[in-house]
Formats: C-alpha cells, sequence, structure tokens
C-alpha cells in the first residue's frame, strides 16, 4: 500500500485554498487564488502519477482508521 500522508496534505491545502478563495474580497484576490486553486490540483495530479493510482483508488485506499483520523485533523 502507497504511503498517502503527501496526497492527503495536498488535498486539505486545496480545501483550505478553495476556502480561502470562497472567501476573496476584492477581483484580484479572487484571480489570484484561482491560480494558486489550480496549482494545487496539478500537485494533486502529478502526486496520484507519481503513486502509480487513479483518484479513485486513492479514494479507496484509505481505510476507516486513516478517514476518522483525517477527518479529526
Amino acid at each position: 500500500m502507497n504511503n498517502m500522508s503527501h496526497l492527503n496534505a495536498l488535498r486539505l491545502g486545496l480545501s483550505h485554498e478553495k476556502e480561502r478563495l470562497r472567501c476573496a474580497r476584492s477581483p484580484k484576490e479572487r484571480e489570484l487564488r484561482k491560480v494558486w486553486v489550480a496549482q494545487r490540483e496539478r500537485e494533486i495530479e502529478a502526486e496520484l502519477k507519481f503513486l502509480g493510482i487513479t483518484e479513485n483508488e486513492a479514494d479507496s485506499q484509505m481505510n476507516d482508521d486513516e478517514l476518522l483520523a483525517a477527518l479529526m485533523d
């Protein structure tokens, strides 16, 4: 089984950045944050490629304990 900790960290960062985008106030801030969201998404795609798995496979590799721990963070 692959170590998914880096992928999970990237996904968490993407989630946070999407929330920051949602809360952005100025048009310039929104544009900047859109770039950062796209960058995070590319990082996740690259990590999936590095791990040799698809998004669906990555989701199914998390066991219940890992899911609970991720949700508690």
